[in-house]
This record gives C-alpha cells, structure tokens and sequence, in this order.
C-alpha cells in the first residue's frame, strides 16, 4: 500500500532540505588550535646589548576560517602565562612574578577577533589584566589533508608592542621597551 505525502508535508521537507544545505554552506569550517603545532614566541632587548627570546608553551584555544569569506572568520586563543619559557629558570620565575607577569593574579592571556581581512586579524588582547584592541599581521601558511585522516589549516603572525601598554613597567631599559611576537596557529578541522 502507498502512502502519498501531503503537499503541506512536501513542502516541509524541501524547506527542512534547502536550509540544511544553506546552512552547511554559509557556516566558515571550525578548528581546534592544535597545542603541539601552535607556538607564541616573543623578543625583547636586554639593555640595549642584546636579544632575550622566550616562549609560551600552553597555547589553546578553536577558530573558524573560509578563504573564500575571510571575514567570517572568528579566532579565540589562550595562554597559560606560567608556561613562559626563556630557556633559564631564574629568569622564567622572575618573568611569572610581580615585576612582569604576575601569574597567580593573571593565569591567562587571551586573544578575541573583531574582524579579518586575509591579511590583518583585529581584535583585543588582554594581557596581565589590561584589555587592547590590536592589529596582527597575518599569512597563511598552508591547508590541507594531513597524514591522519583530518583536515588543517595554519597562519603565521607578528605583532609588536610596548609592555607599558599592558602595565607591565620593569624597566628593561629603553631599548627594551618593545616586545616582539612571532605568532603560529595550526588547527585541526573539528
């Protein structure tokens, strides 16, 4: 025996159809940041006599990215500030104490995109409990298939500012007023 489907329920099913396929096709692709292939690196003057180069070793956070709609895409990252890294444990606890950091009172940094272009990721950073609207200046490096099955994609980025900004006042000197960031996000697509 056959059953005949209504016009009305038809109908219903067709719309429930479009706006499924509508929708998949509007969204931008969602990623997790990929913690082992991610890094923040940073450089500072000691002094005026040298470089100091560090890291943060506990990056997370998800994102969401369509080449062909760059604008649609939303970034959100978080550092631990305990897992700055310089290679010389004196220094990294100096780094997470009072005088910089200030770990126990500000555990994470955190990124927040307002808007993205392709080339340049606006957005507000907040670091040791100051807010900021930055610009960052970003490539992409690559996507595709990797070697497991998933999906990736990756950018690069740098951005420069000066630690006063952020109330972090210990002075470094005047050359060691700015600080420098080399910024590399990998995601895998959710």
């Amino acid at each position: 025996m056959k059953r005949k489907i209504s016009e009305k329920k038809y109908f219903i099913i067709i719309l429930a159809l479009f706006f499924m396929g509508a929708a998949t096709a509007a969204w931008p692709a969602q990623y997790k940041v990929d913690p082992t292939h991610s890094f923040v690196e940073f450089r500072i003057q000691h002094l005026g006599f040298s470089w100091l180069y560090g890291r943060f070793n506990d990056v997370s956070g998800a994102f969401s990215y369509d080449e062909s709609k760059p604008g649609s895409s939303k970034f959100s990252v978080e550092i631990a500030t305990d897992s700055v890294d310089t290679n010389h444990a004196e220094r990294d606890k100096h780094l997470r104490g009072k005088d910089f950091l200030e770990v126990s009172k500000y555990p994470k940094a955190s990124f927040k995109s307002k808007s993205f272009d392709g080339r340049t990721l606006e957005g507000v950073l907040t670091l040791h409990g100051v807010s900021k609207r930055i610009k960052i200046d970003v490539s992409k490096v690559g996507e595709g298939k990797d070697p497991w099955g998933g999906y990736r994609v990756g950018f690069i980025g740098k951005i420069a500012f000066k630690k006063s900004d952020f109330g972090i006042d210990y002075n470094l000197g005047p050359a060691g007023e700015m600080i420098e960031f080399d910024l590399g996000i990998e995601g895998i697509r959710k």
